[in-house]
């Protein structure tokens, strides 16, 4: 009796570019809403909205996976996250500065440990700053950058780790209690039109540890009795310079960013990032405005700091 041997078995071939397809949707939903990711553990969420710019770098290797794998779907969901990218950040590539300009202002965080003062005020008043705010000054560095900016700023004002130095007068300059120690203060400068009120602050480091992930309880405590000071005062017009250890898109930041307007975002070329000043990936220092608009603003050169200066002309 012969018998018929049974055919063999077909394998099942699994659809071509699985992985890059799902990766492409994860990618897709989190530039979609970046407000699904949990702040909470480890503020992911401030976490990934400070380096969601950086989910560029992802896209180019999920269109070199759709093609070594010949899928035509990873391809095409290779596509959404582009598309949602370029939707997010395709305008901050973009120049959106203007002509013109009331007055210049500057930030700086010079770095306590500034070897050389006077070239970095050299490099600073080379954007003739009408306003000038520092951060991180130490006892040891605070005398040689009031000595070397006392011939250009007959007005400042100087307590703790922060300073802002002014060609128009100064009033009502107070130290703001955001923590134990000065790292915040506000001034009236008294401009040809009209007065502006300056706030100049810098805000607690913070940290990406692998046990306690994003570290920002420190800064969000201070930025919480900043933000309480600046709206009861509620100033008509009025700046925020400094380094506030967080990106203007920072969920943690909305206090600040629903009141004031980033100069950079609404008036300057790119992502402006300062930190660290050899090769910038957060723009932590930043230049907000409310009551005026920002016509221009950009990252002065680097000084011998870890952080670039931010510049921005301002339009009443």
């Amino acid at each position: 009796m012969t018998t018929t041997p049974a055919p063999a078995a077909v394998p099942v071939e699994r659809p071509r570019g699985i992985l890059t397809t799902t990766c492409a949707v994860l990618l897709a939903g989190v530039l979609a809403r970046p407000g699904w990711i949990p702040t909470a553990p480890g503020h992911l969420g401030s976490l990934t909205d400070t380096m969601l710019p950086w989910t560029a770098l992802a896209l180019p290797a999920l269109f070199a996976a759709a093609l070594l794998r010949r899928s035509r779907t990873a391809l095409a969901a290779a596509v959404l996250p582009l598309a949602l990218w370029l939707t997010a950040f395709g305008g901050t590539l973009t120049d959106k500065s203007a002509p013109g300009g009331d007055l210049t202002v500057v930030s700086h965080n010079v770095n306590q440990d500034n070897p050389d003062p006077q070239d970095t005020v050299r490099r600073l008043l080379a954007a003739h700053p009408d306003i000038l705010a520092l951060e991180e000054l130490s006892p040891e560095t605070a005398p040689a950058y009031e000595r070397a900016l006392a011939p250009v700023y007959r007005h400042h004002f100087h307590q703790g780790t922060v300073g802002v130095w002014s060609v128009y007068p100064l009033s009502d300059a107070t130290s703001l209690p955001i923590m134990p120690w000065s790292r915040a203060l506000r001034a009236t400068a008294g401009t040809p039109h009209g007065p502006l009120t300056v706030y100049v602050a810098h805000l607690p480091s913070v940290r990406v540890r692998p046990t306690a992930g994003f570290t920002t309880a420190a800064r969000d405590e201070a930025l919480r009795r900043l933000t309480t000071r600046i709206r009861a005062e509620n100033a008509p017009r009025s700046l925020l310079l400094g380094d506030l250890n967080g990106s203007a898109d920072d969920r943690a930041l909305r206090p600040l960013t629903s009141r004031f307007a980033s100069a950079q975002t609404t008036a300057g070329a790119g992502f402006g990032f300062t930190w660290p000043s050899g090769f910038p990936v957060v723009r932590i220092d930043q230049i907000l405005v409310d009551g005026v608009r920002a016509t221009s603003a950009w990252t002065l050169p680097a000084t011998r700091s870890d952080h670039l200066p931010v510049a921005a002309t301002i339009t009443f």
